[in-house]
């Protein structure tokens, strides 16, 4: 099994601003905070003094068989201090650190609410609800120059800025220590008004959660807010130090939440976000070098005395990859966890950023003469040493990088209409002593089988988890050529579908691709029914029969069609 802390880093590094986080009085123990109940029972010995009674061993069943009620909040706090200023000056004691315990780092933030705070000031956390008091989240805020939006009353809700406006929001969904009105008892937790509940329900069904430091016992209106949930596009992770029990292992149960057993808060957090920025090093650095290669690229593109400058460009690139991903970085035997194969298609993915940038560039602008240079580069990335005893899985993702430039540069030519670029994309590349004639798309669907992305977070369940992983990864490299996110799918869907009648035609069984079940694959409007319908309009005349699919040969599209038909009806389904 993947690491739950591993799959969720990767998760929120992928999805930025996606997860909000929900934090229980766990969060705030190990500053020595005390809990909106610990606060309740240390008034109520207060008055037991002032009563010269004792109220052990249960203070708050001695104040309801004294005063005739449960013990309220607001009412405890009348009855020790009058005043507003007494008040604040009474709640400031169990809240706000003396200059003693603050040398001794008591009720200042911890080590996971600095970490928390990393995470939002990067941008990777936009929402916290709290069910704390205290001001700990922020004060770790405002120490990395973050004023969050704080919503804790039903009134703050109203004059609060929407979510999507605001980059950091704090809900503090049973008050502030300063203000009387903070739920406490029982009764007060059953229900919340009816603003914060809109406000919870919008969070919920918008956002991933990542729970921590709450027992879900207590709180009956926030139960309810997380049972009302009704969308699950993103994951519920919950954070805990023990078997859950209670109404904790309801909710994990009911909202099917991934379970992270911690050691505590301030071991988790930190660790969480050391793993985000590890993912986030990785990318930076590669997103830098792929956008300065992108402009050299351009610029190599323009002039044909530039020929040997993007030659160099690629090729360096291309064996630069050869090098990293080669078995004495990466090796291919032995024994691996599915961790180790998740941590690798990511690693890849990384090493070959440059080299896919170059080539979605050059597929889109470059020409005839340009063909070439592709096709190489991906052919030497198809062919890489192979050792006699290996993994299956660990060897077959050798052949990772050069299908990521196959689908990149492919999805790229679709995008400009080039499909002569996408013919000879299909037809130079070999992988050298597969089965069926040498051909790439055959050769690299064989070695990086779907069944190796299963084990990525989030595509357990997909049909085609290649293809997604694909989908997604390929999203940026080809951004400034594909802006909106519809032209983008309709071109990687138009792409897959080449490739299946490619497959169908030279090698009798067509590939499987994402186009087959995104839509409905046989409706109008579909990638499939827009090819099958160009064909109809054009006759023999149809342009990929001009540029070398099929053969150029018509009478091989009826037959390529039957079988990518029959592949669609069995992956569609």
């Amino acid at each position: 099994m993947i690491d739950p802390l591993l799959s969720l880093a990767m998760s929120i590094h992928a999805n930025p601003g996606v997860y909000a986080l929900l934090l229980g009085s766990g969060i705030s123990r190990s500053a020595g905070i005390p809990t909106g109940w610990e606060v309740v029972e240390n008034v109520i010995r207060r008055i037991a003094v002032l009563e010269k009674e004792n109220c052990e061993p249960d203070p708050a069943a001695w104040y309801a068989k004294k005063y005739g009620r449960a013990p309220a909040y607001s009412d405890l706090l009348d009855a020790v201090a009058k005043s507003p200023a007494e008040r604040s000056q009474l709640l400031r004691g169990y809240f706000e650190p003396t200059a003693e315990e603050r040398e001794q780092h008591v009720k200042v933030p911890t080590a996971a609410h600095g970490a928390i705070a990393q995470l939002m000031q990067q941008g990777y956390v936009r929402i916290v609800i709290t069910t704390n008091f205290d001001r700990l989240m922020e004060q770790a805020l405002e120490a990395r120059g973050v004023t969050p939006t704080v919503i804790s009353t039903p009134d703050s809700v109203e004059g609060a800025l929407p979510l999507m406006h605001s980059r950091h929001t704090l809900i503090k969904v049973h008050g502030d220590y300063l203000d009387t009105r903070i739920k406490n008892t029982p009764e007060e937790l059953a229900t919340f008004d009816g603003r914060t509940n809109a406000l919870l329900d919008r969070v919920c069904d918008e956002c991933g959660l990542i729970v921590c430091g709450w027992s879900a016992e207590w709180d009956a209106a926030l139960r309810a807010a997380l049972e009302r949930r009704k969308a699950r596009r993103f994951s519920t992770y919950w954070a805990t130090r023990s078997e859950p029990t209670g109404e904790a292992k309801r909710l994990i149960g009911l909202l099917k939440a991934e379970t992270v057993k911690i050691k505590g808060a301030d071991e988790f957090f930190p660790q969480l976000a050391e793993k985000v920025e590890a993912l986030q090093g990785i990318e930076r650095s590669h997103l830098l070098s792929a956008k300065v290669a992108v402009a050299q690229a351009k610029k190599y593109l323009q002039e044909d005395r530039y020929r040997i400058q993007l030659h160099d460009l690629l090729v360096d690139e291309v064996e630069r990859i050869v090098r990293e991903t080669g078995p004495e970085h990466y090796p291919v035997s032995g024994s691996f966890k599915n961790e180790d194969v998740v941590k690798r298609i990511g690693e890849f993915e990384a090493i070959s950023a440059v080299a896919v940038a170059i080539v979605c560039t050059g597929c889109c602008w470059g020409g005839k003469d340009h063909r070439t240079l592709w096709t190489k580069a991906i052919n030497r990335l198809a062919n890489p040493s192979r050792p006699q005893a290996c993994n299956k899985w660990m060897q077959g993702l050798s052949g990772y990088p050069a299908l990521l430039l196959l689908y990149g540069g492919g999805i790229a030519a679709v995008s400009a209409d080039h499909y002569d670029t996408l013919y000879e994309l299909f037809s130079r590349p070999k992988v050298l002593g597969h089965r069926c004639a040498d051909d790439l798309a055959m050769g690299l669907h064989d070695q990086v089988a779907h069944d190796v992305f299963k084990v990525v977070p989030g595509l357990e369940r997909k049909r085609l988890p290649r293809c997604e992983r694909l989908f997604t990864v390929l999203r940026e490299p080809l951004r400034d050529i594909l802006r909106d996110g519809t032209s983008y799918e309709r071109a990687f869907d138009r792409f897959e579908a080449f490739l299946s009648f490619w497959t169908a035609d030279v090698a009798g069984w067509a590939m499987p691709g994402a186009f087959m079940y995104r839509h409905v694959a046989f409706r109008e409007g579909s990638v499939l029914s827009e090819i099958i319908k160009e064909h109809e309009v054009s006759g023999d005349n149809w342009r990929p029969f001009k540029v070398g699919f099929f053969g150029g040969k018509p009478d091989r599209w009826e037959p390529a069609l039957e079988l990518v038909m029959e592949m669609t009806g069995s992956v569609g389904t």
